[in-house]
């Protein structure tokens, strides 16, 4: 390391607009210099150097470097490879990236590199014009820079009021860095008052982020939900409002509804269902009103229906021995169904229903049991019995053939085996959730994992849309945290005609477009950038690279980041675990840094030590 009496290192020899190269003095080609008791980085690629230009010092980096032999040309016949120190000059090339004026940091293009401008070593105090922080901004440590190990500090309104993305391979950092971001936000001051007027819902698919004090908070600010759909034991249930399951687009598409029938079986269905059934009474009466025009329009209606009312009330839990009236009194005879007691009493008055064939029929005791065995019914399982006389009444006047629908209810039953075990129905989530909420998706399976992350993103995002609506302005904040994020938002699902997948990338979609001006922020990390929609790449306002090596994830972030320059995107590939490149809306500069690593509090991410392992 080489103390110099002068931070000037060389001069400006060529210019290309935001481009030129420097012509160095011999003695700058160390990594590391001392001057003025301060230690500054040499001149190697990535490095900033200051161009001095009367007041202003314009701020460039490093792109490239060279040697140019004065005494051997390779055209020379005497050319023999031989270079010495006093023959050769070192000229490096700088890219332009911003200004210093009168102490503020600014990109601009007012000052341009001229031919004999002095080019030096950036000092500490330049340093901290380019990655400090304007006076009074409040900002979290999130790690240093890589070259000079200069501290980076993030700034919180710009940082957490936008969509941010994380990206890289398996063991690059990227879990650490979603950690650490958050981690350090709720270390702040500010969180007493961020739990008041803040949610976060973490979508955690590896089961990551629960372990205890995860986020560096306790149990008062956090809640995990560990869905479960393999262990009856081990399981929380998700709170999602009524009306955000029982909504026929998500339904039809849980159901795997076919479009010509079956789909608007489930809509109408839906529709009675959401409207009309207020309560267990409403209910009863509706299945009551069936079965009573079953019997009075007996000559109209499906030779089945009587029966296939019984089994769906059946199904229910009707006593058997309380249906049995209906089937004893009711007998086909030369094709018309001839509605007679056993003692010959008439049962229809008319086309009514008598009296007496009310009582012979039991109508209000199987009312009254209706009425019960609902009422006891969770949610879910009302909406299945509800379909059931819903496929009944459709079949007995043949308004839908019911060989079309019964493949549906074989898909419903399994759905709803699943749905119970992990969803609880409220009228109200206010005091459901707490400031942080980690959804551990790791022991769910597959038809859950597609659906919970969509319930409960929908649900926010309408909530956070409909507050801000009412009240005229953004007095809270939603942040929703999706770790491994191309699980659900892989567009190349939607280009297979996946239906799920087109209506959950709709949701999302328009979640990132119109989100921040709700007040609902979205944070995506995943080890696919490539497969995640390209519209929703291209809205997120901030970004941390870590490493990527695969082609099409490469070439996906030089689409989508206009803030990303060619040094630091070249630099992706060769990143150590840890280092990432944070570029977007927030940042001056694209930054190369290293991010501090939690030894103590982080994520269950780390790889398995394969030796350490066996020795055991």
């Amino acid at each position: 390391m080489i103390t110099l009496n002068s931070k000037k290192i060389g001069v400006i020899v060529e210019v290309d607009g935001i481009y030129a190269k420097v012509g160095m003095y011999n003695e700058t080609n160390d990594a590391e210099f001392i001057w003025d008791g301060e230690i500054l980085t040499g001149p190697k690629v990535g490095a900033y150097l200051t161009i001095n230009q009367g007041m202003a010092k314009i701020i460039a980096t490093v792109s490239s470097e060279k040697i140019i032999d004065n005494q051997n040309n390779v055209g020379d016949n005497d050319y023999d490879n031989t270079f010495s120190k006093n023959t050769i000059n070192r000229i490096i090339s700088l890219k332009v990236k911003s200004v210093i004026n009168n102490n503020r940091f600014s990109i601009s293009s007012e000052y341009v590199p001229m031919i004999g401008n002095v080019v030096s070593l950036t000092t500490k105090k330049e340093l901290n014009v380019i990655y400090g922080l304007s006076d009074n901004t409040d900002a979290v440590l999130i790690g240093k820079s890589l070259l000079e190990e200069y501290p980076i500090h993030l700034p919180i309104d710009s940082i957490f009021a936008s969509h941010i993305g994380i990206f890289g391979n398996t063991g690059s950092g990227k879990s650490n860095t979603l950690h650490k971001l958050y981690l350090e936000l709720f270390k702040s001051s500010y969180l007493k008052n961020i739990s008041s007027v803040s949610q976060f819902y973490v979508i955690d698919f590896n089961g990551e982020y629960t372990q205890e004090n995860q986020f560096g908070l306790s149990d008062k600010y956090k809640r995990v939900f560990k869905v479960n759909t393999r262990n009856d034991k081990k399981r929380d249930r998700i709170p999602i409002k009524k009306d955000y399951l029982f909504d026929a687009d998500i339904l039809s598409i849980l159901f795997d509804a076919r479009p010509a029938t079956q789909v608007p079986f489930l809509r109408n269905a839906l529709k009675i269902f959401n409207e009309d059934i207020k309560d267990e009474k409403t209910f009863a009466n509706l299945e009551i009103g069936l079965l009573k025009r079953i019997i009075q329009e007996h000559k109209s209606v499906s030779s089945d229906s009587l029966n296939n009312w019984v089994i769906a009330a059946k199904e229910l839990g009707i006593d058997g021995n309380l249906l049995n009236a209906l089937s004893l009194h009711f007998r086909i005879d030369y094709g018309n169904l001839d509605v007679r007691s056993e003692d010959k009493q008439s049962i229809l008055d008319g086309e009514q229903i008598s009296s007496e064939g009310l009582e012979i029929l039991k109508i209000e005791e199987i009312r009254n049991q209706l009425t019960e065995k609902y009422e006891k019914l969770s949610q879910i399982r009302k909406l299945k019995s509800f379909l059931e006389f819903q496929r009944v009444y459709v079949s007995a006047w043949k308004s839908t053939n019911i060989e079309h629908i019964n493949p549906l209810f074989k898909r419903i039953e399994t759905s709803i085996l699943s749905l119970e075990k992990v969803i609880e129905i409220v009228d109200d989530v206010k005091d459901k959730y707490k400031m942080v909420n980690i959804i551990s998706l790791l022991d769910a399976n597959q038809e859950i994992t597609r659906l919970i992350p969509m319930l409960i993103s929908k649900m926010i995002y309408d909530e956070q849309k409909n507050c801000v609506s009412n009240d005229g302005e953004v007095k809270r904040t939603m942040h929703l945290i999706i770790d491994e994020a191309h699980n659900i938002l892989n567009s190349q699902f939607r280009r297979n005609g996946d239906d799920w997948q087109d209506y959950r990338l709709s949701i999302f979609e328009e979640i990132i477009k119109e989100g921040r001006k709700f007040g609902f922020y979205l944070t995506l990390a995943s080890q696919r950038p490539a497969d995640i929609s390209p519209t929703i790449m291209s809205q997120l306002h901030n970004y941390f690279i870590h490493r990527l090596v695969n082609e099409n994830d490469l070439e996906m972030l030089k689409n989508t980041m206009p803030t990303l320059d060619k040094y630091s995107f070249n630099m992706i590939p060769n990143l150590g675990q840890g280092e990432a490149v944070i570029t977007g809306n927030s940042i001056k500069v694209p930054l190369l840094i290293k991010v501090n690593k939690e030894e103590v509090i982080k994520p269950n991410s780390d790889d398995v030590i394969l030796t350490s392992l066996w020795k055991k």
